[in-house]
């Protein structure tokens, strides 16, 4: 058991390491600073983007720290709402074990970046701010653009994408093997609680956006 709890650890070390990298190389490749310059210079006067600039190269290590936390605070919230799911269907699974299968899961997730230098090194290489920060591939929000959209409807259309129904998908196979039945069980177990979750948690940033855009 104290090495299944040391694997979980270094799969979220991997993780965490990983997103950082990625982070790193998105900026670099894509020249985010630049963009994030031009976009701020058209709100604030040249001094004011200085002193942010100064202030954002100064603090800039704190992205080592928070990357890792907020992958640490969603894994570590789903594993509690997966724990919850199977609370109520009289299943019995260690949340180690759920943590463990939620960090896997969330490997997924790091296509997303990789795809998003990929289209804009490539692809759509005149872009702004706004293309990189709305884009989310294999998303409604590709189909339907976001310049025409509501603003509170945006992030709805973002998470509406491939790689959440394949996280999903690998959720309920991993739940199914640790409660020995199987896929559809898993889905079930899902579908009562991470996918509920889901939902509120969009509504409330919905709600969020629309009050204060």
């Amino acid at each position: 058991m104290q090495k299944k709890k040391y694997r979980s650890l270094f799969k979220f070390i991997i993780l965490a390491v990983a997103f950082v990298l990625i982070n790193k190389i998105t900026n670099d490749l894509l020249n985010i600073n630049q963009l994030l310059q031009h976009f701020m210079s058209d709100l604030l006067t040249q001094r004011e983007v200085n002193n942010f600039i100064e202030f954002q190269d100064k603090w800039y290590w704190l992205t080592y720290l928070y990357i890792p936390l907020l992958i640490l605070i969603k894994t570590s919230a789903i594993s509690l709402i997966l724990y919850a799911g199977l609370f109520l269907l009289s299943k019995e699974t260690k949340y180690n074990q759920l943590w463990d299968a939620t960090i896997k899961a969330e490997f997924i997730f790091l296509l997303v970046p990789v795809f998003k230098i990929i289209w804009f090194y490539f692809f759509q290489t005149n872009y702004d701010l706004n293309d990189i920060q709305y884009f989310y591939p294999l998303s409604a929000l590709n189909i339907t653009g976001y310049k025409d959209l509501e603003t509170w409807f945006i992030y709805p259309f973002q998470v509406l994408n491939f790689f959440e129904f394949f996280y999903i998908i690998y959720l309920s196979f991993q739940i199914g093997k640790l409660t020995n039945t199987n896929a559809d069980y898993g889905l079930k177990i899902v579908g009562i609680s991470y996918v509920p979750a889901l939902f509120l948690w969009v509504a409330t940033v919905m709600f969020f956006t629309l009050n204060y855009s």
